[in-house]
């Protein structure tokens, strides 16, 4: 009996079933080496996982990449872990992968290497970016585990050598996924909260590639560049190198060496500040020694001179002014008298009383109103007649309209 033929689409959605529906699929390890490495515009990235006989093709979004502990490179060995995915209409399939581990000291070794190359190239280790560690500093904050022998050889170092300095202690995991961010993390609260710290130092004990690897990662690295306070990385042994070692404003090679970095002894703050007084006394005396050299050259009679007849030409000079002041204040005077003469003159000519002189007067109604015409008054009326030495009192018997 034959069977009924079925669509590629009805095909391509059984297998997508089948597969995305199988519980070993849905979460599975794969391992391998990463070849035909891709960055898509989009942040998301693409390759191919392979061993001697086979290969898979992977999918990693920006959304766990941005989580990724390490530098992805082709050639590198991981253990990448994720779900098979069906791509049902190109009838594909792929590993869409979820997080990312490597193994191995070879390929951590090139995975360093590959971030060490990325930052080296955006400037993140060059001197001009490196900041001075202070040289009395007042506050020192420390970013450690809070367990083991590193927090307290930092703490007694520091108080041993100069016990004015506050400690800040900082604890944070040092190893371990979860370790970068919390030191990243403990990194920016310091600069943002904390602005009187005078120097950060970031230390832990020594151990693997692994073990120190929190502090090759790059979001550690992103936040001691972009730190205001200076930094001093004390990374395990003296032979250990991290990233963070290399963006860091100081390296030191253990932890005590860091804390001998960041705090002088005191010891040596007064040796310093007694040379300082020495110095300063020598250049004194230096100075005193010039002047009375000088002093002892001078002729005194002539310097006596000399001032006497400054302040005689001052003199005279303040004399002249104050002359030239009179002259100016006379002259602005007699300019106003005439200007207040001639105002006088035309006030006086447009006054009654000058009117009057030549024989006029003035007549004013009961009312106490200036009359300007007869329509004004009226038969009968009380007038007042005012002339230039004295008043008429009459009363208005006729009133003749001119023609």
């Amino acid at each position: 009996m034959a069977i009924k033929p079925i669509k590629v689409s009805q095909v391509n959605s059984y297998i997508k079933r089948i597969l995305q529906t199988d519980p070993v699929l849905g979460n599975i390890s794969v391992t391998g080496e990463i070849s035909n490495l891709k960055f898509h515009g989009t942040g998301n990235v693409y390759f191919s996982l392979k061993d001697n006989d086979s290969k898979l093709n992977c999918f990693l979004s920006l959304e766990y990449l941005k989580n990724l502990h390490y530098e992805l490179v082709d050639g590198l060995s991981i253990v990448a872990s994720g779900n098979i995915y069906v791509y049902e209409r190109g009838g594909s399939y792929s590993l869409n992968v979820k997080d990312i581990y490597i193994e191995g000291v070879g390929n951590l070794s090139i995975a360093f290497e590959k971030l060490k190359e990325k930052l080296q190239n955006a400037g993140y280790f060059d001197l001009s970016h490196k900041k001075m560690i202070p040289s009395f500093p007042g506050k020192i904050a420390v970013i450690t585990s809070e367990t083991g022998a590193v927090i307290q050889d930092i703490i007694k170092t520091i108080k041993m050598r100069n016990n004015y300095v506050d400690i800040l202690i900082f604890p944070s995991l040092v190893q371990g996924k979860g370790a970068a961010p919390l030191i990243a993390k403990a990194i920016e609260d310091i600069n943002q909260f904390y602005a009187d710290v005078d120097t950060i130092i970031i230390a832990r004990g020594g151990g693997s590639i692994e073990e120190l690897w929190a502090f090759n990662e790059e979001i550690v690295a992103e936040r001691i560049f972009s730190s205001v306070i200076p930094i001093i990385s004390a990374i395990g042994h003296e032979t250990d190198f991290t990233i963070a070692d290399f963006v860091a404003d100081q390296r030191a090679a253990t932890p005590t060496a860091a804390a001998q970095l960041a705090v002088p002894e005191t010891i040596q703050i007064q040796l310093y500040l007694d040379d300082l007084a020495s110095q300063t006394k020598r250049y004194l005396n230096h100075k005193i020694s010039l002047y009375d050299m000088k002093l002892s050259s001078r002729n005194f009679d002539a310097l006596k001179q000399i001032f006497i007849s400054s302040i005689a030409l001052k003199t005279y000079k303040v004399e002249q002014s104050k002359d030239n002041i009179h002259q100016r204040l006379r002259h602005i005077i007699v300019v106003n008298e005439g200007v207040l003469e001639a105002l006088k003159a035309t006030i006086d000519g447009l006054s009654p009383l000058q009117i009057m002189e030549r024989g006029y007067g003035a007549i004013i109604n009961n009312v106490g109103r200036l009359v300007r015409s007869i329509s004004e008054v009226s038969q009968g009326e009380d007038i007042d007649i005012r002339l230039k030495d004295g008043n008429i009192l009459s009363t208005i018997t006729q009133i003749a309209i001119k023609e």
